[in-house]
C-alpha cells in the first residue's frame, strides 16, 4: 500500500476490517532457523533489567532487550489484527520474562499497515516515551473487541474526518473513533496525542517507513516474524518459541 493511498483515506476509511488479511498460520514445522546450543545468560549492567531496555533501531523499530543479543526476534503487527491480539495475550509475557530478560534474546516490533486506522494507532503508541510504545500496542491488543467498536461505530464521522486536510484528518479520525480517549485512559493524554496526530511530517515519515520495510522483507500478512533474519513459517506463540530454543534460547 503507497503512502499516497494510505494517507488518503475516503473509501478505506468506511471499509470493513479485514481480519482475514491477517496471516494466522501456526505451522510446527519447517521453522528455518537452525538448531543451536544453549546459549549462556548475558547479564544487564548494573542496576537494569533487559525488559525494561528499549531501543529505536534504524527500521523505526521499538525493540526490547540486549541490543547485542545473538538471537534478534523481529515481529512485523498490524494493531487491527486478531493474529497479532492472539500473540500478544499468549506469547508476549513468556517471551519477556523467560528468554528477552536472560540477554539472550532481544525482541523488535516493526509497524505493518492493512488499513488507515493502523496508522492512527501507530501514530498514538508511538506519540509517547519510547519505553511506552510497546506496552500501549499490547493495550490495543488485549482491548481489540473494545476497539473495533469504536473504529466501527461512527462511520459518518469518520467519512467526513477523511475529507479534512492531513494536519487535521488523523485527530478527527482519533476523535470519531474513540482511540484519542481509549489512549488518554491510558497515560497519554488527548493534548499529546492529538499534536502527535497532526504533525503531518511525523505520521508521513511512518508510513513511508513501514512501507519500505514491507517491501524489502516481502511482508504479505501479519504478524510475520524473523528470527536472525531468517523467517519464521509461523505465528504462534508455541512455533516462534520452538524457533528460539532451536537457536539456542533456553
Amino acid at each position: 500500500m503507497t503512502v499516497s493511498r494510505l494517507l488518503s483515506l475516503p473509501l478505506l476509511a468506511l471499509a470493513p476490517l479485514m481480519l482475514a488479511a491477517c496471516d494466522d498460520t501456526a505451522t510446527a514445522d519447517g521453522i528455518g532457523v537452525a538448531s543451536g546450543e544453549p546459549l549462556p545468560a548475558v547479564p544487564a549492567p548494573a542496576g537494569a533489567s533487559w525488559t525494561d531496555t528499549v531501543t529505536v533501531t534504524p527500521d523505526g523499530g521499538y525493540m526490547i532487550g540486549n541490543p547485542d543479543a545473538p538471537i534478534k526476534l523481529v515481529e512485523y503487527a498490524s494493531h487491527t489484527c486478531g493474529a497479532c491480539a492472539a500473540f500478544a495475550t499468549t506469547g508476549k509475557e513468556p517471551l519477556k520474562n523467560e528468554y528477552v530478560a536472560s540477554g539472550v534474546v532481544s525482541f523488535e516490533q516493526r509497524e505493518a499497515f492493512l488499513n488507515p486506522y493502523d496508522v492512527v494507532i501507530a501514530g498514538l503508541a508511538q506519540c509517547g516515551a519510547k519505553e511506552q510504545m510497546q506496552p500501549l500496542s499490547d493495550e490495543v491488543w488485549q482491548n481489540l473487541d473494545s476497539v473495533f467498536t469504536g473504529l466501527q461505530g461512527n462511520p459518518q464521522a469518520v467519512q467526513a474526518a477523511a475529507q479534512l486536510p492531513l494536519d487535521q484528518r488523523f485527530v478527527a479520525i482519533g476523535e470519531a473513533t474513540g482511540l484519542l480517549e481509549f489512549f488518554a485512559a491510558r497515560g497519554l493524554s488527548a493534548d499529546q496525542g492529538r499534536a502527535c496526530l497532526a504533525d503531518t511530517a511525523k505520521i508521513e515519515a511512518l508510513v513511508k517507513t513501514t512501507e519500505a520495510n514491507s517491501e524489502r522483507d516481502q511482508i504479505t500478512g501479519t504478524p510475520t516474524f524473523f528470527l536472525n533474519g531468517e523467517k519464521v513459517n509461523g505465528t504462534s506463540w508455541d512455533v516462534v518459541e520452538t524457533a528460539l530454543q532451536r537457536a539456542g534460547a533456553r
